[in-house]
């Protein structure tokens, strides 16, 4: 007769949490399996399991796995929008602004977990809310660089907004080239190359009397 085998150990799930502190960690799970696996492949069972929860709780603080995706990339997009706001505000220097803005990309991009994939990159860019959040980040980002360069060139919204839209595309397109290169080329530097070339052609618009802009 065989000796009977021990139980498995059961899965260790988390402690009660505060509210906020547990829909954090719900979020950090989600983050890494739709980074790794896309919305469609991915799986409530997981997120619980990654998170350490059962999925009761899970449903708890999100009634299906679509609405734990927009609160997700909500959150995403406000920290890389709140990012440029901070440059934009943070000092009155005009090439520190560029440079911070360029910076903002490149620090939400290289950020641990990827998250950015799911801003830029989403496998569900057909749903209508994912489309329009995913906008009003990027909208908020063109308007936020935009006032500072309505208000130091004099230049109408439509055509500040349509350079600071350049200096964003700029940023998100060269950050996502450098992330699997950034080996050879280290973040500081890349974002100095990238703040030389937009700032040679911002610094040319000439500035308005008694506006911030660039210096001559």
């Amino acid at each position: 007769m065989h000796p009977s085998r021990p139980a498995p150990a059961p899965v260790r799930r988390s402690s009660r949490l505060p509210r906020g502190a547990r829909r954090a960690q719900l979020l950090q799970a989600a983050q890494e399996v739709f980074v790794a696996n896309g919305f469609h492949a991915a799986a409530m069972d997981e997120i619980a399991d990654r998170a350490g929860v059962s999925k009761p709780v899970l449903y708890q603080h999100f009634p299906g796995k679509r609405e734990l995706y927009l609160a997700l990339l909500e959150q995403q997009v406000t920290l890389l929008t709140d990012r440029v706001r901070e440059a934009m505000e943070g000092t009155d220097d005009n090439r520190t602004r560029v440079n911070g803005a360029v910076g903002a990309y490149f620090d939400f991009i290289n950020a641990d977990g990827a998250a950015f994939r799911l801003v830029f990159e989403s496998d569900l860019n057909n749903d209508d809310d994912v489309r329009e959040l995913a906008d009003r980040g990027h909208r908020a980002c063109v308007e936020a660089i935009g006032e500072v360069i309505a208000a130091d060139t004099g230049l109408d919204r439509e055509r500040a907004l349509l350079l600071a839209s350049g200096l964003t595309g700029l940023s998100e397109t060269s950050a996502r080239w450098w992330l699997p290169r950034k080996g050879t080329v280290s973040r500081d530097e890349a974002v100095a190359l990238l703040t030389a070339l937009a700032w040679r052609g911002i610094s040319g618009f000439p500035r308005v009397e008694g506006g911030e802009g660039p210096p001559r």
